[in-house]
Protein backbone atom coordinates (compact mmCIF):
# COMPACT_ATOMS: atom_id res chain seq x y z
CA UNK A 1 0.00 0.00 0.00
CA UNK A 2 1.41 3.30 -0.68
CA UNK A 3 1.25 6.15 1.49
CA UNK A 4 -0.61 9.28 0.45
CA UNK A 5 -0.06 12.35 2.67
CA UNK A 6 -3.46 14.30 2.98
CA UNK A 7 -3.21 17.64 2.74
CA UNK A 8 -6.25 19.67 1.75
CA UNK A 9 -4.58 22.90 1.33
CA UNK A 10 -1.77 21.96 -1.12
CA UNK A 11 -3.76 22.32 -3.97
CA UNK A 12 -4.68 26.28 -2.62
CA UNK A 13 -0.80 26.65 -2.31
CA UNK A 14 0.21 25.37 -5.58
CA UNK A 15 -2.12 27.62 -7.36
CA UNK A 16 -1.00 30.56 -5.19
CA UNK A 17 2.59 29.64 -6.37
CA UNK A 18 1.36 29.22 -10.24
CA UNK A 19 -0.12 33.04 -9.76
CA UNK A 20 3.30 34.41 -8.35
CA UNK A 21 5.27 33.19 -10.75
CA UNK A 22 3.47 34.44 -13.49
CA UNK A 23 3.26 37.90 -11.64
CA UNK A 24 6.90 37.12 -11.24
CA UNK A 25 7.25 36.74 -14.98
CA UNK A 26 5.50 40.47 -15.49
CA UNK A 27 7.95 41.71 -12.91
CA UNK A 28 11.06 40.59 -14.85
CA UNK A 29 9.65 41.28 -18.80
CA UNK A 30 9.30 45.11 -17.59
CA UNK A 31 12.31 45.68 -15.74
CA UNK A 32 10.68 45.80 -12.37
CA UNK A 33 13.17 44.39 -9.58
CA UNK A 34 12.40 40.94 -7.54
CA UNK A 35 14.04 39.52 -4.75
CA UNK A 36 15.40 36.58 -5.98
CA UNK A 37 16.57 34.84 -2.78
CA UNK A 38 13.00 35.15 -1.26
CA UNK A 39 11.20 34.22 -4.49
CA UNK A 40 13.74 30.98 -4.25
CA UNK A 41 12.67 30.40 -0.51
CA UNK A 42 9.10 30.66 -1.27
CA UNK A 43 8.82 28.71 -3.79
CA UNK A 44 10.73 25.58 -2.39
CA UNK A 45 8.25 25.96 0.97
CA UNK A 46 6.35 23.04 1.17
CA UNK A 47 4.03 24.85 4.00
CA UNK A 48 3.42 28.11 5.92
CA UNK A 49 3.90 28.46 9.77
CA UNK A 50 0.06 30.52 10.60
CA UNK A 51 0.44 33.22 12.71
CA UNK A 52 -1.32 35.87 15.04
CA UNK A 53 -0.30 39.45 14.58
CA UNK A 54 -1.63 41.84 17.61
CA UNK A 55 -0.19 45.60 18.51
CA UNK A 56 0.04 47.67 21.54
CA UNK A 57 1.02 51.23 22.08
CA UNK A 58 4.78 50.15 22.60
CA UNK A 59 4.95 47.32 19.89
CA UNK A 60 3.75 45.03 17.63
CA UNK A 61 3.85 40.64 18.32
CA UNK A 62 3.95 38.00 16.21
CA UNK A 63 3.23 34.67 17.26
CA UNK A 64 3.50 31.54 15.08
CA UNK A 65 3.30 27.72 15.39
CA UNK A 66 5.86 25.78 14.32
CA UNK A 67 5.13 22.71 16.53
CA UNK A 68 7.70 19.87 15.92
CA UNK A 69 10.25 22.36 14.89
CA UNK A 70 13.54 22.70 16.63
CA UNK A 71 15.53 25.86 17.48
CA UNK A 72 18.37 25.09 15.17
CA UNK A 73 15.95 24.47 12.55
CA UNK A 74 14.48 27.69 12.82
CA UNK A 75 16.09 31.01 10.55
CA UNK A 76 14.89 34.83 11.50
CA UNK A 77 16.23 37.36 9.15
CA UNK A 78 15.51 40.58 8.07
CA UNK A 79 16.19 42.13 4.57
CA UNK A 80 14.37 45.02 2.94
CA UNK A 81 12.48 45.88 5.10
CA UNK A 82 10.85 41.97 5.61
CA UNK A 83 10.93 39.84 8.65
CA UNK A 84 11.51 36.25 7.49
CA UNK A 85 10.95 33.01 8.92
CA UNK A 86 12.05 29.83 7.15
CA UNK A 87 13.47 26.61 7.81
CA UNK A 88 12.32 22.80 7.74
CA UNK A 89 10.37 20.20 10.02
CA UNK A 90 11.91 16.86 9.06
CA UNK A 91 10.21 13.87 8.72
CA UNK A 92 10.43 11.38 11.54
CA UNK A 93 11.81 7.87 10.02
CA UNK A 94 8.85 5.38 9.04
CA UNK A 95 8.99 1.85 11.03
CA UNK A 96 8.62 -1.35 9.40
CA UNK A 97 6.61 -2.34 12.72
CA UNK A 98 3.90 0.56 12.04
CA UNK A 99 1.33 0.68 9.28
CA UNK A 100 0.32 4.29 8.62
CA UNK A 101 -3.56 4.83 7.70
CA UNK A 102 -3.27 8.69 7.48
CA UNK A 103 -0.48 11.66 7.68
CA UNK A 104 -1.97 14.63 7.89
CA UNK A 105 0.72 16.74 9.29
CA UNK A 106 3.25 18.50 6.51
CA UNK A 107 6.77 18.00 7.26
CA UNK A 108 9.78 19.90 4.16
CA UNK A 109 10.47 23.46 4.45
CA UNK A 110 8.74 26.70 5.44
CA UNK A 111 8.65 29.76 4.93
CA UNK A 112 6.58 33.24 5.74
CA UNK A 113 7.54 36.62 5.43
CA UNK A 114 5.78 40.08 6.68
CA UNK A 115 6.50 43.75 5.50
CA UNK A 116 7.86 45.98 8.71
CA UNK A 117 5.34 49.05 9.46
CA UNK A 118 6.77 52.37 9.30
CA UNK A 119 8.41 52.91 12.89
CA UNK A 120 9.91 49.44 13.49
CA UNK A 121 12.73 49.59 15.53
CA UNK A 122 14.57 46.77 13.11
CA UNK A 123 17.91 46.83 16.07
CA UNK A 124 15.74 46.09 19.29
CA UNK A 125 13.30 43.06 17.86
CA UNK A 126 13.43 40.45 19.96
CA UNK A 127 12.47 36.55 19.48
CA UNK A 128 11.72 33.74 22.12
CA UNK A 129 10.83 30.41 20.98
CA UNK A 130 9.50 28.09 23.01
CA UNK A 131 7.46 24.84 22.94
CA UNK A 132 6.45 25.12 19.20
CA UNK A 133 5.99 28.79 19.80
CA UNK A 134 7.65 31.68 18.32
CA UNK A 135 7.52 35.23 19.74
CA UNK A 136 8.58 38.27 18.20
CA UNK A 137 8.43 41.56 19.52
CA UNK A 138 8.65 44.63 17.38
CA UNK A 139 9.20 47.70 19.38
CA UNK A 140 7.91 50.88 17.86
CA UNK A 141 10.04 53.68 17.56
CA UNK A 142 8.71 56.84 19.31
CA UNK A 143 7.51 58.42 15.94
CA UNK A 144 5.25 55.42 15.75
CA UNK A 145 3.69 55.53 19.22
CA UNK A 146 0.32 57.15 19.28
CA UNK A 147 0.53 60.40 20.72
CA UNK A 148 -2.22 61.90 23.29
CA UNK A 149 -2.53 66.21 22.78
CA UNK A 150 -4.84 67.51 25.40
CA UNK A 151 -6.88 70.46 24.17
CA UNK A 152 -7.71 72.96 26.46
CA UNK A 153 -11.31 74.31 26.45
CA UNK A 154 -12.15 78.04 26.97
Amino acid sequence: MTLVRFNPVRDLVNIEREFNKMFHQFENRFGMNSNKEVDEAYENAVWSPLADISEDKDKYTLQLDLPGVTKEDLKLSIKDGQLCISGERKYEKETKEKQYHRVERTFGKYYRAFTLPEGVKEDKIEAEFKDGQLHINLPKSEEAKPKELEIKVK
